[in-house]
């Protein structure tokens, strides 16, 4: 199995509407042998939406991967470049804010730091975007991104092409194949969809 004994960070930032679409593949990943480490972002950490209060996201994230802790800082973040390497990471969801912040170097939350650590020590990134501006401002970011190396992106569509003409948001159930090829070297196919499935 090729997620057996691996070790795989999993970046969860806050696009509360995906949260319930995103965290049960935390749960597919450990199913099939990953070792999966939990980072999140101060929104997630901190914020009540009407998709359910911060607690209830931490128990479910807590559950899906079986971490008793979350790496919720900086500081917890830092160890997984030197000492604890991951074999790839999952970004997802990911918003727009941190989209623009990782397609500029910004590094400013323990999702970033870990993506960094990742991506300095060589290993698989894989993006499964939502963000409402995706064919707006944010479009060259995510077209940055997609040319960076060891950078890979889950499937995306327009998720409601009327009423959000510029939202694109992942498959996120196609999470487990995207990352299977991005340990590989390849970009899981075709990356440009319609968000559901007939």
């Amino acid at each position: 199995m090729p997620f057996q004994n691996k070790k795989i960070g999993f970046g969860v930032t806050g696009s509360h509407c995906t949260l319930e679409e995103a965290i049960p593949y935390m749960k597919a990943l450990r199913d099939k042998g990953a070792d999966v480490y939990p980072f999140i972002t101060k929104t997630v950490l901190t914020t009540d939406t009407k998709f359910g209060a911060s607690e209830k996201w931490l128990l479910k994230i807590k559950e899906a991967t079986g971490k008793d802790d979350v790496i919720d800082s900086i500081v917890k973040a830092e160890p997984f470049g030197p000492r604890i390497p991951l074999d790839a990471m999952v970004l997802a969801p990911l918003t727009g804010n941190s989209i623009s912040r990782l397609a500029n170097a910004i590094t400013d939350s323990p999702v970033l730091m870990g993506a960094k650590a990742t991506l300095r020590n060589g290993s698989p990134l894989v993006l499964a975007i939502s963000t409402n501006d995706a064919l707006g401002l944010n479009g060259m970011n995510i077209m940055k991104l997609m040319n960076a190396k060891n950078i890979y992106f889950v499937p995306f569509g327009q998720d409601d092409p009327v009423k959000k003409p510029t939202s694109l948001v992942a498959r996120m159930e196609a999470i487990p194949a995207t990352l299977e090829e991005a340990m590989a070297g390849r970009q899981y196919q075709p990356v440009i969809v319609e968000k559901f499935k007939d």
